[in-house]
């Protein structure tokens, strides 16, 4: 259990689609470890997420993690993740290749849990501290 991380994801659009950015938080054994948010140009708030996700197994990737929980406020989402919903837009099924080629690249236990937004505030916060600093 202690090679575990519980990652929390967020994206999200101004507009819809509009400016965007991502927020990821990473924790181990209730402790941050790593957090951030960026802008990633005008987009909706679908890619917006998957895009948070891309970028966290990016991070598993690069420091060699292998078992992550995710948690996401987007139902949408974790759904499609999961595969109880099917990915019709072929941009965001861009994006589920490019994670699931992630996910082997990870070799480990992935799983996507959605959760309610008020247990997502850190990310949702990152997500929103981003794009203030576009407006500002």
């Amino acid at each position: 259990m202690n090679n575990i991380l519980i990652i929390h994801t967020d994206g999200g659009a101004r507009g819809n689609p509009g400016p965007a950015a991502i927020g990821v938080v990473i924790e181990k054994n209730g402790k941050l470890i790593h957090q951030f948010g960026k802008r990633i140009g005008e987009s909706t708030n679908n890619v917006a997420e998957y895009t948070a996700v891309i970028e966290a197994l990016r991070y598993l990737k690069d420091k060699g993690v292998a078992h992550a929980h995710f948690f996401l406020d987007s139902v949408l989402v974790v759904n499609q993740l999961t595969g109880k919903f099917k990915v019709k837009d072929a941009n965001l099924r861009t994006l589920l290749f490019e994670i699931r080629s992630l996910e082997q690249e990870v070799r480990g236990v992935i799983t996507y849990t959605a959760i309610p937004r008020e247990q997502n505030k850190e990310a949702d916060l990152l997500v929103n501290q981003a794009l203030d600093k576009l407006e500002n």
